[in-house]
Parts: structure tokens; sequence; C-alpha cells
């Protein structure tokens, strides 16, 4: 019945695709969680009244923060390409458009997560800083627990974004639902190819939403 309906899908290609998409999106989502976590905490820590205050190191990372975010994905991995080349010595497959995937998103996330440190009540802060807790101590303790449900509703929302990065890599060789939707059905007018490539990808944004906002709301103590 499906191949009465949808003649040109091939669906073990499809499969392939799938497989592909969430390979690029899973292992980018690991990435940018980590460096995102690591930019924020800088941004935060440096800022003005808190730990690490440097106004210096603050502009800098914020620059870095802001340029990379702004991008627009596709003119990212233009520019990336000598990067992608001498590190990976290709720009074509899923392995290529990982670089362009983690420093565009891992910016954007980075923002999230200084938001997310800044709605910690100060006080929590202040008594750990009173009871001689260690820099380390304070990051592991109270910064990143207290505001672990911003952090992973942020992620989701950078998930969510990565995927609809991963099709636009598609577009341009990466692989994926994106390269397939695009070379087999929009270039070869096989309608039923890009609709099943797109509800695809409307899937998985669906489940990963349903996951964040699950964990978000077990981890919301108000």
């Amino acid at each position: 019945m499906l191949n009465e309906w949808l003649p040109n899908v091939d669906w073990e290609r499809m499969w392939e695709a799938t497989r592909e998409t969430l390979y690029m999106t899973s292992i980018s989502v690991v990435a940018t969680f980590v460096l995102g976590i690591i930019l924020g905490l800088l941004l935060f820590l440096t800022s003005k009244d808190n730990i690490w205050e440097n106004a210096l190191i603050n502009k800098i990372i914020a620059a870095f923060v802001n340029v990379f975010r702004s991008i627009p994905f596709l003119i990212l991995i233009v520019l990336l390409i000598p990067f992608t080349k001498l590190i990976l010595g290709t720009m074509i497959g899923e392995n290529a458009a990982l670089p362009a995937l983690i420093i565009g998103a891992a910016p954007f996330y980075a923002r999230m997560v200084e938001i997310g440190l800044r709605e910690i009540d100060k006080g929590v802060i202040e008594a750990a800083k009173s009871m001689g807790a260690k820099t380390s101590t304070i990051i592991w303790k109270v910064l990143i627990p207290e505001s672990m449900p911003a952090l992973v509703s942020g992620i989701t929302v950078t998930a969510i974004a990565l995927v609809g990065y991963t099709a636009m890599a598609g577009v341009i060789g990466a692989g994926g639902l994106g390269n397939l939707a695009y070379l087999e059905g929009f270039q070869r007018s096989r309608t039923d190819v890009t609709i099943v490539a797109t509800i695809v990808i409307l899937v998985i944004v669906f489940i990963i939403q349903f996951i964040g906002d699950y964990i978000t709301s077990k981890l919301d103590k108000r």
C-alpha cells in the first residue's frame, strides 16, 4: 500500500539518511552542551561582581559568542570549508558537517547558559562563598545544579535548531534527510520523497521536545 502511495521512496535509503541525521545531531548536541556550558560559565563568572570578574576576558568571550551566533549557518559552513578540510581532509559527508554544526550552535547555547546562571538566587552563591567553598565547588555544587532546568531547556531548543542545521548542511553534501529531500526529492521532482523526509524530521523534533520537556519538569523544583 505504501509503495503505491509513495512510489519513489527508497525506505532503505530513507533509514540511512535518518541515521546520518541522528548521528550528526547527537554528536553536535553533546559537543555543544559541553562547550556551551564552558563558554556560558566563563561569561557569567567573568562578568561584573562575579568570582572571576575581568572586563577584558568577558568582552573577548562575548565578542566571540556574538560573532559566531550571528553568522547565518549556510555562510558559516562555507567560511569553515578550509578549516574542515584541514582537520578532516574532506568537506563532504556527515563528519564534515560537525565543525560547522558545533561552532554554529555552541555560542547560541552559551548565551542560554549565561541567562540560566543569572537567574540563580545570588543569596545561594553568597552563602556558599561565606562557608569557604572553592570556586570549583561553587560551580559543581551550586551553579550547575541550580541552573540545570534552564540548561536542559536550553539544550532542547538548541538540539531542535541543530536538526534544522543538519538539513541545511545536507543541501551541500553532508548527507542526512536534508540531502535526501533536496537531491532525491526536490531536484528530481519526487514530491513524495521530500514529504516523507520532512515528516521524519518533524518526528525527530517532536521526540526531542518531548524528552527535553519531560526532563526539565522532573528537574524543576519550583
